[in-house]
């Protein structure tokens, strides 16, 4: 009876946890069927992207807006630092602002002045070259070169320097030498040695700018001709070999902007302070020297001070522009000693303005050496136009990081990538040259 009862004690606890435990299993195999219901029609776009799905559109980076928005930013920038299409090269080394280029004759160096107290020539071989060879040469010490030039071609360079003093010029021969078993190695060229100079050349006032040309009209004997433009209103003749002096004319309009001579060394025009701009001939001598500068002609039509200016290649026109908003073109092939007018041919109004609407001032201009491209600068914009109709080919805007200090194009034709162009050099504040090759001119 005891036996009977001890079992009927542990059966009903016994059988109440295996009740409890059972109950126990079949909610929990319930809750894990609908869970697994649950995944399975979870839709596709709350699941992890498939493997060969694009990181970028991942749903996860949705929640990342800041690394969203870096990314956009990267992208803009790159897209703004891609390269003009009409940009194909440029030259490094200078640690300071470019000043000024030059062109030689035949198109295959570039002499360029910097504001570090350097002097550099590089030789072009092909304009699409990954590297260039370099001609360093420093100035004498406080002389910070303005301007620069070829003379007899490419043997040589006459380069401007203010100092305290005031104004210098130095020419330095050979400049084309072949290099030295010891700088070929570095990619450097000889150096090269001063073989004139002359001091205090406009006082204390510094040179706007150098140009140069041979003397091929009349009786001249093709020699170099080079003209310094001073800060004042003085501008002077040099004869690029020798060095001699041959004449000052001055615009007498408070200051000077920039002077140019004609490619044949025939005219001087200077671009001043005032509308008009005079217009000086050298003469030369039965035996090639040259005898006087006179002032001939004065252009006359603008209502603001010209900004700058340049001779067309045929020596016969010459190209202003002005703050009057307007471009001219002049035709100064005329019989003034009969006092007879240049005359405007052509006026085209300048198409760059600024973000207010306003019209831009042109800083710098020079034409192709096939007269048919017009290059004008506007603080760092470049732009080509027809210089005939006067419409726009081309614009890079922010062609530089700094104002464009300087433009010259080559004087022929020069091999880019093989093939043979018209190619546009301009230096900035930005402490670089860059090359440019010249838009396409569709005939009218």
């Amino acid at each position: 009876m005891a036996a009977t009862t001890l079992a009927s004690s542990l059966t009903l606890p016994l059988l109440s946890v295996v009740l409890g435990g059972a109950v126990a299993l079949v909610f929990l195999a319930g809750y894990l069927r609908r869970k697994r219901a649950a995944i399975a029609h979870l839709p596709p776009s709350t699941t992890a992207a498939a493997p060969d799905q694009p990181k970028h559109v991942r749903p996860s980076n949705q929640h990342k807006k800041g690394n969203h928005r870096t990314h956009h930013h990267a992208a803009d920038k790159d897209a703004a630092k891609k390269h003009h299409h009409l940009d194909v090269n440029t030259l490094r080394g200078h640690t300071d602002s470019v000043t000024s280029l030059h062109f030689s004759d035949d198109g295959r160096n570039i002499v360029t002045a910097c504001a570090d107290g350097a002097v550099r020539v590089f030789r072009i071989d092909d304009t699409s070259s990954k590297s260039f060879k370099i001609l360093r040469i420093n100035l004498p010490a406080g002389a910070h070169p303005t301007a620069i030039a070829f003379s007899e071609g490419s043997s040589s360079v006459v380069v401007a320097a203010q100092a305290l003093l005031g104004s210098s010029l130095y020419m330095y021969a050979d400049v084309s030498a072949p290099p030295t078993a010891e700088n070929k190695q570095q990619g450097k060229l000889s150096p090269p040695e001063i073989k004139w100079n002359h001091h205090k050349i406009h006082g204390k006032e510094s040179v706007l700018n150098l140009a140069a040309a041979r003397a091929t009209y009349g009786s001249g004997d093709g020699s170099t001709i080079i003209i310094s433009c001073s800060e004042a209103t003085d501008i002077k003749v040099w004869h690029g070999k020798s060095g001699k002096e041959l004449g000052t004319v001055d615009t007498n309009q408070l200051k000077n902007n920039m002077a140019d001579i004609s490619p044949n060394g025939r005219f001087i025009a200077a671009a001043a302070f005032t509308a008009d701009v005079k217009v000086w001939e050298i003469v030369y001598s039965k035996d090639s020297s040259v005898k006087e500068v006179n002032r001939v002609m004065q252009l006359k039509g603008h209502k603001s001070a010209v900004t700058c200016l340049c001779f067309a290649p045929n020596s016969e026109q010459i190209i202003t522009a002005s703050k009057d908003g307007s471009i001219r073109v002049w035709n100064i092939n005329v019989r003034y000693h009969l006092d007879e007018d240049p005359k405007t041919l052509r006026v085209f109004t300048i198409p760059l303005h600024d973000s207010k609407g306003s019209v831009c001032l042109y800083d710098h201009m020079s034409i192709s050496p096939d007269g048919k491209v017009l290059a004008v600068t506007s603080g760092s914009t470049l732009q080509w136009l027809c210089a005939e109709t006067g419409a726009v080919l081309d614009t890079a805007e922010k062609a530089h990081e700094g104002d464009i200090t300087g433009i010259a194009w080559a004087p022929r034709a020069i091999p880019n990538g093989g093939v043979s162009g018209f190619i546009l050099a301009t230096a900035s504040a930005d402490k670089k040259v860059k090359l440019w090759l010249a838009p396409e001119v569709r005939s009218t």
